[in-house]
């Protein structure tokens, strides 16, 4: 991937973005996303896999694993519950684990506030109670 990928053609961005997309949240979440495509939101997909996953995931500076937390963090701390939960399955595929995320939400309590914190650790225990322990 070049030092610089918005200078990518925006073409090769999204096939950037749909390849990290996949390894990160998983082939069947991105399917069913691509089969609930419609033409009112189209663009915006389009938008937030060249930009989100072909230009910001796809940078080589952070690993997957941090991208993931600094991800979780953020959106713990906004508050955005549905993308967060997406972000807690998707750590299965990114390299942490369910100890990263409890030290993660930590720093969320400290410097976004304890309700953001809980918030996301109720959500957090509802996903991995789900699924297998990362």
């Amino acid at each position: 991937m070049p030092a610089d990928e918005t200078k990518m053609p925006a073409q090769d961005r999204y096939e950037a973005g749909m390849k990290v997309r996949r390894e990160v949240l998983g082939e069947a979440h991105v399917a069913r996303a691509e089969a609930n495509k419609t033409a009112f939101d189209a663009d915006f997909q389009r938008f937030i896999t060249e930009t989100a996953w072909g230009s910001l995931w796809s940078r080589p500076h952070f690993t997957r694993r941090e991208r993931s937390l600094v991800t979780i963090a953020l959106l713990a701390g906004l508050g955005r519950e549905e993308e967060l939960a997406l972000h807690f399955r998707a750590i299965r595929n990114t390299g942490a684990s369910e100890d990263d995320v409890k030290e993660i939400l930590l720093h969320v309590a400290v410097y976004a506030g304890v309700p953001a914190a809980n918030s996301a650790i109720r959500i957090a225990k509802t996903i991995f109670a789900e699924q297998p322990e990362s």
